[in-house]
């Protein structure tokens, strides 16, 4: 069994993040949207180029059959199961998976998949063998609709057997996959005491990576039991920054509110993911110029960077989330050597690791701090030294403090003495230093 560097007590059980945590990356894989054919067999293909690019952890949206009563659009959502221990036909068999899962772990690449506890699709098994793993409507009489969602109905989670049954049915994929973790859909949807319950029983059949769809900020109770979870509040505010001209200090705030919750819980850090690509728009629509600077922020910032599939293309478009519509997959993908040099980096740098208290985050003082955003990352003698130009400006500034030794700037290749140089970045431009050993 892996060992943690740090541990998360609940009513006193230690829940131990594993030692590889700190250092991943997650990439979201849209299986209907990846290719053509939109199935496992056909997105092995992928997994060489994922590699060079330096992704780590692959998280599959919800590979369960799709409810067809109710169902949206012509194909239906993924987050409406009708079955939880069986595939999606369109994506392949459970042994088109169980070989894609063996692929996967060949090439290094960890796998968690999404899990939907909170509620299923009307026609899910359970609706008629079980009905009374279900919440009822007192009005109706019927099964209880999900909040602002008519193709999903609630279970009930005050009932012991319902319990057993979603544990049981986690336990399969652990079991019959190998799987290594899971992406929790609305974790804060959910009683905490089931992903605790759930979390033991789990992890004593294997230690797993347990990612929460919720914000700690909102939901700090969650994050003694979750490893790590998303960063709306910093998604939010960065897009407010871009269009309505915020400040460097209101992204500061938000920051320092992350950090209030300490070190020992990890944090998300992305600019896209299936929902807010299909329903906000891709992260061009909502920061125009600044989508690849806030990129290189998530990736050496203190946390994990999160990357929704096409990103590194970059896809402008919105995808469909009911029907086909698949990524428009060009000869080159533009970013891949941009998210390559951002993913290896923070992989292979102590400074980068995420929730390790020994990883220090120190923001440095320029002489143009209204549109610099500058910061260290810093484990022992392991620094990383990362400039943001958030604005629309070209600028140049020097050091307000001595940085000593020489670094390689990870873009560009060049080496440089810091202290006594004069910066020049372009407009939504960025600079990231890695300190020579």
């Amino acid at each position: 069994m892996e060992q943690a560097s740090v541990k998360n007590s609940v009513k006193g059980y230690d829940f131990k993040p594993l030692e590889w945590t700190h250092a991943t990356n997650i990439y979201e894989v849209n299986i209907r949207q990846y290719t053509k054919e939109g199935d496992f067999r056909s997105f092995s293909k992928e997994l060489p180029r994922l590699k060079d690019m330096g992704v780590k952890t692959l998280w599959f949206m919800p590979i369960t059959p799709i409810s067809q009563k109710n169902k949206k659009g012509v194909l239906g959502s993924y987050y409406a199961a009708s079955d939880y221990v069986s595939v999606n036909p369109e994506f392949g068999t459970l042994d088109d998976f169980r070989v894609l899962v063996r692929e996967a772990h060949a090439q290094s690449f960890k796998v968690i998949i999404d899990w939907v506890a909170n509620h299923t699709g009307w026609d899910h098994k359970w609706t008629e063998v079980h009905p009374g793993y279900y919440e009822q409507d007192a009005v109706t009489g019927d099964f209880k609709i999900a909040s602002g969602m008519d193709d999903i109905i609630e279970l009930d989670f005050h009932n012991p057997e319902l319990v057993k049954a979603m544990i049981d049915a986690m336990k399969f994929w652990v079991i019959e996959c190998d799987i290594d973790g899971f992406r929790c859909d609305l974790a804060f949807w959910v009683e905490l005491d089931f992903w605790q319950k759930a979390r033991m029983e789990l992890d004593d059949i294997k230690p797993l990576f347990w990612f929460g769809e919720l914000d700690p900020l909102e939901h700090p109770e969650y994050m003694g039991t979750f490893d790590t979870g998303y960063t709306w509040t910093w998604m939010h505010k960065t897009e407010d920054f871009h269009k309505k001209h915020l400040s460097i200090a209101d992204l500061e705030t938000v920051l320092k509110a992350y950090d209030a919750i300490g070190d020992a819980s990890m944090r998300a850090w992305f600019t896209s993911n299936h929902d807010e690509n299909s329903w906000n728009g891709s992260e061009y629509e909502k920061y125009g110029d600044m989508a690849k600077p806030l990129a290189v922020f998530s990736c050496t910032w203190n946390g994990l960077p999160l990357i929704y599939s096409g990103q590194e293309l970059p896809n402008l478009k919105r995808l469909k989330f009911f029907e086909k519509d698949e990524i428009n997959w060009g000869s080159r993908n533009e970013l891949h050597d941009f998210y390559k040099s951002l993913l290896h980096l923070h992989s292979r740098n102590p400074a980068l690791r995420a929730g390790d208290p020994e990883s220090k985050t120190v923001r440095i003082k320029t002489s143009d701090d209204k549109h610099v955003f500058a910061y260290m990352r810093k484990n022992n003698y392991h620094e990383v030294l990362v400039f943001l130009n958030f604005s629309n400006t070209h600028v140049h500034f020097t050091l307000n403090e001595e940085i000593k030794g020489i670094f390689r700037e990870i873009f560009s290749g060049a080496e440089k003495d810091l202290t006594p140089f004069r910066f020049a970045i372009e407009a939504w431009g960025y600079l990231v230093f890695e300190k020579k050993q």
